[in-house]
């Protein structure tokens, strides 16, 4: 077990060094800030804004309380639960396509270290990266809640936070798998967005849907579960599934490499 961890680390910080080093992936970081930032402030003192919202409520007379800061965090997360359909696939698309343009793809199948391991390191390096570039807006969200009155608690962004972040896990393990089994990352990056967006709505989709299939459908959607943590709820099922989708994207991907390592030999 000491073995497999040692492995799992040192991929893990191999993959750090690619990401933290790699021109495209702060090129992706930037525009992300860019985006999310210009949605933070329009959301939040824009023309249709939230507060311009409260003002004209209060200029009618309409007296039923608005609780800004809920609302305003229920709209940024939803917002950064959606440019995330888009970001994701774009941080994911190198994961073993650039192992196999550089010809080390081979090297990693051949090698005593495992697939799992190898999996489990990409993975926890691509989300590391990904957690450390959305750091900021949980800050931001700490100092424009910090003036609410009454005070929103704090356990709510941080659980919107961490709905992002399981969000993530579950998009990169996918993404990881289909990336391990082509060399174009332009291919890997679509392809990964067209699977998580029916991952995404399969909510609406079971909407329309009665019985068992429709409550299946809805029960795999990753906008349902995410939607949860957006509101400040910690639901087991939502982590369960999250946590599902995670270990297959990993297995999946260690079959692809499995299977690459028989065709080798």
């Amino acid at each position: 077990m000491g073995v497999v961890i040692a492995n799992v680390i040192a991929i893990y910080r191999k993959e750090l060094q690619s990401y933290f080093g790699s021109p495209l992936a702060w090129a992706i970081a930037s525009i992300y800030w860019l985006i999310s930032g210009f949605f933070f402030l329009f959301l939040l003192i824009g023309p249709s804004g939230i507060l311009a919202q409260v003002a004209i409520r209060e200029q009618m007379g309409i007296a039923n309380p608005v609780d800004v800061p809920y609302q305003f965090l229920q709209f940024f997360s939803n917002v950064m639960g959606s440019l995330s359909l888009f970001f994701l696939p774009m941080l994911s698309m190198g994961l073993y396509t650039e192992e196999r343009k550089q010809g080390t793809l081979e090297l990693l199948a051949t090698s005593p270290v495992t697939n799992w391991a190898v999996a489990t390191g990409k993975l926890l390096g691509v989300l590391t990266f990904y957690a450390t570039i959305t750091l900021p807006f949980l800050l931001f969200e700490a100092i424009a809640f910090s003036e609410a009155n009454p005070a929103l608690p704090m356990t709510i962004p941080f659980v919107s936070y961490l709905g992002l972040i399981l969000l993530a896990g579950s998009v990169f393990s996918l993404g990881m798998f289909v990336s391990s089994l082509t060399d174009s990352t332009i291919f890997s990056a679509i392809s990964t967005f067209f699977l998580v967006f029916f991952l995404w709505i399969f909510k609406d989709i079971s909407d329309g849907l009665d019985g068992i299939f429709g409550q299946l459908l809805g029960h795999l959607s990753l906008l349902k579960h995410y939607s949860n943590f957006s509101q400040g709820l910690i639901d087991t099922g939502s982590i369960l599934v999250f946590a599902s989708y995670i270990f297959l994207g990993i297995f999946l991907t260690a079959q692809s490499i499995e299977a690459l390592r028989f065709g080798r030999s």
